[in-house]
């Protein structure tokens, strides 16, 4: 029998050292791209069988699996098409067929750049078998094509250089045994029982054809299987489920093998709120199950988390966090995507950014959208189940993605001043008063605080609607959101009102020019007072029984935003803000009647404290020195003879400290 020896070319041995050795993150691959070649080879049998009499599809078509702990050797067989010499040499032998320069400099220069290595590159180069190597210091292959009676041998250790030979087989297919190496802390029992069925459950669980192992036992009386050499029973048990139930038909599936599903691939004891099923045909075809689930699981905010959508490619297992599949503000949905065609890198573990993964993307969004709407119109008491888990999240989609703002203000849902439930936009705009324009809303920190706060008395005054926005994503859309429905979104808190009609609005204004000819120098006092905190200190129509409020002038940065800005340690600078007194209240009044009587009387200096720390508190802020503030406030309920001097020592220190 003659053997034949083959020596690669030197830019060849590069290639087989980088696939050994840098492509693949994850040495349990190589068992996963062994089992892809033998499903291919059978699929590439049935195909054949179909047009050649020759050659026919085996009764049982299956891939088997046999490892030996005491020799090191763990096999893959299959019974498929099986491989002529030429066809060796050509996809097995021959290492990026060519084994040219010019492949290893484009390779090169693209991953100096930061590029994935291109689909069409895999499909010419076939590296999977190479990964073999990772695990294994020598390779042996037997093969013989259907068809034929010829069989071969091929032979390799990775060191740039190959064997073939003549063999003998009874049967068509291909059998790649593996000499592994010894395993250590970088290496795992491959020849395990337990290691092996746990990478073919994880990666080839919904392979088409059966995937089995030959395992051993000890013989048990009323065994009649066949007898090893060491006088244990060997039987072969399958590996994966081949239940690919996103395969199948949507109206073929029973929702209680949804929800096994579900639980078994996601680790989630609840059943799933809701189940998009689909499959595309045409330019893209691919395979989608989305789940919608009951209960936000606890690491959902945490960016290192993963986002549930697994990735398949023709039933074999990518990632389990395909974050390319979904926005960030859908990572809620748990789900699998099965493609035919998706392009991925060299070693088939990372996503290639092209228009097919972002036609993918797209429609997967869009489907998403589309059944939540359908969930608020048909089930308000479930939508709200979601909304309440992920509704914070959904809304993140407003400032990320402009593209999909006007269907996610559609889905969105609301507190508001109307009732205690939620609202939606639409049914926020079917109540507007007739002429209304604006959909007016307030952001802060708590329902509570924001509910309460002074700057709606005028709101409810004249029963106009006002949004309470008190999630921790609100002050980053709302500041810069878009129109609904042609109605423009405006904040209660920012600048001037028009809330009151042409003749009230008349009457305001009369009472505000007499307020400031008799208080002018009050303000100007106010703000001399508190100028590292508020640019203004004016007379305002807004309130009717609170003595004061803060609020922006248009355009100014929403403070609950500058907050969050600060917390992700940007620098913004300090936004002040306009101090906007009632003109009727007692307390406006009682600091005039003072201010006329003694113009530097430092109980003043207090109030003055009083007022502004009073205002901040109403709408969920703390005071620029809430020491100070505290101690204030206890000073001048005590009426304390020292108050004066003590407390605006105390309150003009800690401003400026903490300005």
């Amino acid at each position: 029998m003659t053997v034949e020896r083959f020596e690669f070319q030197t830019e060849a041995r590069q290639m087989l050292d980088l696939m050994i050795h840098s492509v693949y993150s994850n040495k349990d691959i190589f068992l996963r791209e062994l089992i892809s070649n033998s499903s291919d080879a059978l699929d590439k049998l049935r195909i054949e069988s179909l047009t050649n009499e020759a050659v026919a599809m085996p009764s049982e078509p299956k891939i088997t699996i046999t490892a030996d702990k005491e020799t090191r050797r763990l096999s893959v067989r299959d019974n498929g098409v099986g491989m002529s010499r030429e066809e060796i040499i050509e996809n097995i032998g021959t290492i990026a067929k060519s084994g040219t320069q010019e492949f290893m400099a484009t390779l090169a220069e693209r991953r100096e750049k930061g590029e994935a290595v291109s689909a069409e590159l895999i499909g010419q180069f076939g590296v999977g078998f190479y990964s073999a190597f990772m695990v294994a210091d020598r390779v042996e292959l037997i093969t013989r094509p259907a068809g034929s009676e010829e069989a071969w041998r091929w032979e390799s250790t990775g060191d740039g250089t190959y064997m073939l030979e003549e063999a003998s087989k009874p049967e068509p297919g291909t059998i790649v045994t593996l000499h592994l190496k010894e395993s250590d802390e970088d290496t795992d029992d491959y020849t395990s029982e337990w290691k092996i069925k746990s990478i073919v459950k994880q990666y080839s669980d919904f392979v088409s054809y059966p995937v089995t192992m030959l395992v051993e036992r000890e013989k048990k009386d009323d065994d009649e299987g066949v007898l090893n050499a060491q006088g244990k029973v060997v039987t072969e048990e399958r590996l994966n489920s081949m239940k690919a139930i996103w395969r199948r038909r949507a109206d073929e599936v029973e929702e209680k093998e949804y929800n096994e599903f579900y639980h078994n691939a996601f680790y989630d004891s609840t059943d799933p709120l809701e189940t998009i099923h689909l499959k595309a045909e045409g330019t893209q075809e691919y395979y989608a199950l989305l789940y919608l689930p009951s209960k936000a699981p606890f690491d959902l905010y945490m960016p290192e988390s993963i986002r549930g959508v697994q990735l398949y490619v023709k039933r074999v297992f990518i990632m389990d966090d395909a974050k390319e599949l979904l926005p960030t503000w859908l990572r809620f949905m748990r789900g699998v995507v099965d493609s035919e065609d998706l392009p991925l890198n060299i070693s088939r573990e990372i996503l290639q950014q092209n228009r097919a993964l972002r036609a993918i993307c797209n429609r997967l969004t869009k489907k998403t959208l589309e059944r939540l709407d359908s969930l608020l119109k048909d089930d308000r008491e479930k939508y709200l189940r979601f909304w309440n888990e992920f509704g914070p999240v959904l809304k993140e989609g407003l400032f990320q993605d402009f593209e999909y703002q006007k269907n996610i203000l559609e889905v969105a849902l609301f507190d508001s001043t109307h009732s205690q439930g939620k609202t939606t936009l639409k049914e926020y705009v079917e109540r507007m008063p007739e002429g209304g324009n604006d959909i007016w809303y307030i952001v802060g920190e708590e329902k509570s605080v924001v509910e309460n706060s002074p700057h709606l008395e005028a709101f409810r005054q004249k029963g106009y609607e006002v949004l309470l926005l008190s999630d921790r994503i609100d002050p980053i859309w709302s500041s810069n959101a878009p129109e609904f429905q042609g109605k423009k979104f405006r904040s209660v808190t920012s600048g001037d009102l028009d809330l009151a009609g042409e003749k009230e609005k008349e009457e305001q204004e009369e009472v505000r020019k007499k307020k400031t000819q008799e208080h002018g120098l009050l303000l100007t006092r106010l703000k001399e007072i508190l100028v590292e905190h508020v640019k203004e200190v004016r007379f305002g129509g807004r309130l009717t029984s609170s003595p004061a409020i803060v609020v922006s002038d248009e355009g100014d940065l929403n403070p609950q935003l500058e907050k969050i800005m600060r917390s992700m340690g940007q620098e913004v600078p300090t936004m002040k803000r306009v101090l906007e007194l009632n003109p009727n209240h007692a307390v406006v009044e009682k600091m005039g009647s003072l201010f006329e009587a003694k113009k530097d009387d430092p109980l003043l200096e207090d109030y003055a404290w009083l007022l502004y720390g009073g205002a901040l508190l109403a709408e969920g802020e703390m005071p620029p020195d809430p020491v100070g503030y505290g101690k204030l406030v206890a000073e001048l309920m005590t009426e304390s003879k020292s108050r004066g001097s003590k407390s605006r020592g105390l309150r003009v220190e800690g401003s400026r400290a903490e300005s």
